[in-house]
């Protein structure tokens, strides 16, 4: 079963975010009304003030920050199966849930949900920019049937680079072993993820409805990885995984010409 008491967002909330206030507003007023927290290896004032307005709690991460960390303490603070890691700089669609909840019902031995989505630009919501209609032409065939369980078919949707968007993402823990993000990987940690969960028993299941949209801007972790080659480095050894050694470069240099869209 999937109910709504299954299921957690979890924000990490770092820094002090002009829009977490924005994010929070789309988790609490969704139609399906789940569970809410927020998890920070950063705690401070304007955090802790934000989410007394919103009666959230506030749980403070041990250890030094990054973002396998964070993403892993995400999932260990949450008492649900059914996990999203919420952004804090990103909305979600009133729907989110109650769609999730529904698709995974549905779906055979689901590991994770995931969902289309838009982008946010200088405050300007936008749905139809070029790397988005990649990820669709990607993903066409989970568009047709919702649901898909083969390895080649979870596989397909990664060996381009990751078609899934991270925070639209809700893990079902009572399948996927914790912790879920390895490590060693900064920026690529989702994609890894993604590739190990493709050879596990099990769906990955997927909504065509954009319900979240993630924000572009200076300040966001991608954009500063990308700025210091962090990213390039990480998608080689991604695309190792799915290409022979002498053809991932090739695919990496395609790869990392759509990338230049995460910068403003």
């Amino acid at each position: 079963m999937c109910l709504a008491k299954d299921h957690t967002f979890v924000l990490c909330a770092y820094g002090e975010s002009p829009y977490l206030s924005d994010c929070l507003d789309s988790l609490v007023n969704q139609s399906t009304r789940s569970n809410i927290l927020i998890s920070t290896s950063t705690p401070n004032s304007y955090i802790d003030r934000i989410a007394s307005n919103y009666s959230i709690p506030v749980i403070v991460n041990e250890g030094s920050p990054s973002i396998s960390h964070d993403w892993n303490c995400a999932i260990a603070n949450s008492n649900t199966k059914l996990v999203t890691i919420a952004h804090q700089d990103d909305i979600y669609s009133s729907s989110y849930t109650e769609t999730m909840l529904r698709t995974m019902k549905e779906a055979d031995r689901p590991l994770i949900f995931f969902s289309n989505y838009g982008e946010i630009r200088n405050g300007v919501y936008e749905e139809n920019l070029l790397i988005l209609k990649i990820k669709r032409i990607l993903l066409r065939k989970f568009a047709r049937h919702g649901a898909l369980s083969s390895v080649k078919d979870k596989r397909d949707i990664l060996r381009f680079g990751s078609a899934i968007c991270c925070p639209s993402v809700t893990f079902n823990l009572s399948i996927l072993q914790t912790p879920l993000f390895m490590t060693d990987m900064k920026c690529d940690l989702d994609w890894e993820a993604w590739e190990r969960f493709s050879k596990i028993d099990g769906s990955f299941v997927y909504s065509p409805e954009v319900l979240m949209f993630h924000r572009i801007h200076e300040g966001s972790e991608t954009t500063a990885l990308i700025k210091d080659d962090t990213r390039r480095s990480e998608d080689e050894t991604m695309l190792q995984k799915f290409w022979p050694k002498w053809f991932a470069p090739i695919v990496c240099s395609l790869y990392s010409l759509s990338m230049r869209s995460n910068s403003l």
